[in-house]
């Protein structure tokens, strides 16, 4: 074989390795484009949105929206997922609010592309106030408990995140007592969880506080497991700075 003959021969193989190799790294992951808006098509700034695969719950893709309420991720292809906003408390969202999401799997050679990518349109309507389950206080005093700092710690990420969001901690108790002294316990409660949050860095001029007392249960005070629901805290979210 000639100089000529082989130089063809080694340029052939070699387009072959090159086109092997695009074949391999094709991308296999698909972009998606979302936009999330309240009900009034008010664009939604940071929030995060998870996808979560149903081939693999524990395969979660979160992402932050921008400042008009928009984020793109890419999505591994031949899977459906489920997406929804993040709650703070980190829970699983009822059926109603969870969408699905398809993105087909990809035949040989074929790839997904940043000019045609999956569009979301999402609507999601975020709490006007949350319950703070799990923030809990020593009997009859205002001192937290240590296991109420998991639940104000996602407040305090939440507020960090959500920069101009002003919020009430609102107190409530049973009505167990004096309501002189329900007055004052649920009030001094609502000032400790204002005081953690400021001492994590949270602007105070951020957090009002008011003791409810027992004016407002949400369940009996005749049985123990109703006074439990009645002792709480509550944060209710104000107009933006």
């Amino acid at each position: 074989m000639n100089r000529m003959a082989i130089l063809f021969a080694v340029g052939i193989l070699s387009m072959s390795v090159v086109s092997a190799q695009r074949q391999q790294n094709l991308p296999t992951d698909a972009p998606v484009d979302v936009f999330l808006t309240d009900k009034s098509k008010n664009p939604l700034p940071n929030e995060i949105v998870v996808f979560r695969s149903a081939k693999n719950s524990a395969a979660q893709y979160r992402e932050l929206t921008d400042s008009l309420g928009e984020l793109s991720v890419y999505l591994p292809a031949g899977d459906v997922y489920e997406y929804y906003v993040y709650d703070m408390k980190d829970t699983i969202p009822t059926k109603d609010d969870i969408k699905l999401l398809e993105i087909p799997a990809l035949k040989p050679g074929q790839m997904y592309s940043d000019e045609s990518p999956f569009i979301v349109n999402f609507t999601f309507q975020p709490a006007k106030d949350w319950d703070l389950e799990g923030c809990n206080f020593d009997n009859g005093k205002a001192t937290l408990q240590p296991g109420s700092f998991a639940i104000l710690d996602r407040l305090v990420s939440y507020l960090q995140r959500k920069s101009d969001q002003r919020i009430e901690v609102g107190g409530h108790t049973d009505n167990v007592g004096k309501k002189e002294a329900n007055q004052k316990l649920s009030q001094d409660r609502a000032n400790t969880v204002r005081d953690y949050l400021v001492s994590k860095g949270i602007d105070p001029a951020r957090i009002t506080t008011k003791g409810y007392g027992d004016s407002q249960p949400v369940d009996t005070n005749k049985t123990e497991a109703g006074r439990a629901e009645n002792r709480r805290i509550e944060v209710s979210f104000l107009e933006q700075l």
